[in-house]
């Protein structure tokens, strides 16, 4: 299908959204998280792809909203701007978010409030030391409506969170993988291979079984450990009945000289 303002590509087994308004710094507006909602669902209706990666073309992986955009919201009515944010702009976060495929973003240069709330549903983020992650919302008078504030003191714990939130400082790429909101720090010029061999790794595992331990995580974060107990236990009985899990036990048990147990 043809974009406006990205395109997807195939490396092998992983499927890459690459958001490609460069002139506007990737910034955006609803046409284009309408685009990234279709996108999404066309990678993860796709068989032959395993994983995703979230990337951009040019200086910034998305510098937030389109000004314009911003300046078109304040003339709309209550009802329409909760449709408007909870329509395409919610609905490609929460796409992502519940991807039961492998999902990575690439972030080099700002990741700014959609753009930032955007590469935390992801499942991992891999960043250069000039990435600028920031939820600066507040600077303009409002909030982190698509996630970030449920998933950032889960990320980088609560004082880390208010930094951000309530301040909203931007971290680095560097301080990102110190606060463990980031996976790796690679070189630019590296940026998207390293993502992609991540994918990779990510497509390469079980999927039906990365799935089930995706999920169980983020049904973890509102839960109990008994209500998880329970849950677990009747996601393995289905894993265990599975293709994947014999294949996986005749291929441990016949390597020679190696022992690998779950």
């Amino acid at each position: 299908m043809a974009y406006n303002y990205l395109h997807t590509e195939r490396r092998g087994d992983v499927g890459l959204l690459v958001l490609d308004n460069v002139a506007a710094h990737n910034a955006l507006r609803t046409e284009t998280l309408q685009e990234i909602c279709q996108a999404v669902d066309e990678l993860i209706a796709a068989t032959e792809v395993r994983a995703i990666v979230f990337a951009a073309d040019g200086r910034h992986f998305c510098a937030g909203a389109d000004f314009a955009f911003l300046e078109q919201l304040t003339t709309l009515p209550a009802g329409t701007v909760t449709d408007q944010i909870y329509g395409p702009f919610q609905g490609a976060v929460r796409r992502i978010f519940r991807s039961t495929k492998p999902t990575v973003a690439a972030i080099d240069g700002a990741a700014v409030t959609v753009g930032c709330e955007l590469a935390l549903a992801c499942d991992f983020r891999v960043v250069t030391e000039r990435a600028t992650l920031q939820e600066s919302w507040i600077k303009v008078g409002l909030l982190p409506a698509l996630g970030g504030m449920y998933l950032l003191p889960r990320l980088v714990g609560l004082a880390r969170a208010n930094e951000m939130v309530l301040r909203g400082r931007g971290i680095s790429g560097r301080e990102a993988v110190q606060f463990g909101l980031a996976t790796e720090l690679v070189e630019p010029d590296q940026l998207r291979d390293r993502a992609v061999a991540l994918a990779s790794e990510l497509a390469a595992m079980p999927a039906r079984a990365y799935a089930q331990a995706k999920d169980g995580l983020q049904r973890g974060l509102d839960s109990t450990i008994d209500r998880e107990w329970s849950a677990a236990s009747n996601a393995q009985a289905t894993l265990i009945g599975s293709a994947e899990f014999a294949a996986a036990v005749r291929r441990i048990s016949g390597a020679s000289g190696t022992s690998q147990r779950p």
